[in-house]
């Protein structure tokens, strides 16, 4: 029984390093199947990396075009601003001396008086207004009012 004994044992130990063995292979397999894995997501990423960078070029160009048209619009903008502002200001030059050429006319043809008369009238009452239209008129004529012509006499 001693012979029994001592060959189970070296059968059970060839056992054991088989199944090892079993063990190693699907591990094996396992490792290869992961770095295959590992080296197709490093594939991705690396694809993804030059997607963002040529995603950023795009738009670095897209942002450095808008900027230009923007810079070229508000230049445009400028330059119209500053001709409307000239224009503006050759208008009022002109209405300002219009202005004066109507009121230098109206001075000469005398009629500055008749529209200074004409704003003083409309405060008064139309009894006063008659009466100062009537010496108005006389005045022009050289002949004064009735009042002014009874102080000249009275004195």
């Amino acid at each position: 029984m001693a012979d029994a004994d001592s060959s189970s044992p070296s059968a059970a130990a060839p056992a054991p390093l088989s199944a090892k063995n079993e063990n190693l292979t699907p591990i094996g397999s396992k490792i290869s199947e992961l770095n295959e894995s590992r080296a197709e997501l490093l594939n991705r990423i690396q694809s993804l990396k030059q997607d963002l960078q040529n995603w950023r070029s795009k738009l670095d160009t897209q942002v450095n075009t808008y900027r230009s048209e923007l810079s070229e619009l508000k230049k445009s903008l400028n330059v119209e601003v500053e001709h409307l502002r000239t224009e503006f200001q050759e208008l009022r030059t002109t209405l300002q001396q219009q202005q004066e050429d109507v009121t230098t006319s109206l001075r000469n043809l005398g009629l500055q008086d008749v529209s200074v008369d004409n704003n003083e009238t409309r405060h008064q009452h139309p009894a006063e207004i008659s009466d100062k239209e009537d010496a108005d008129e006389a005045t022009k004529e050289g002949r004064g009012s009735t009042e002014e012509k009874g102080n000249e006499v009275g004195n």
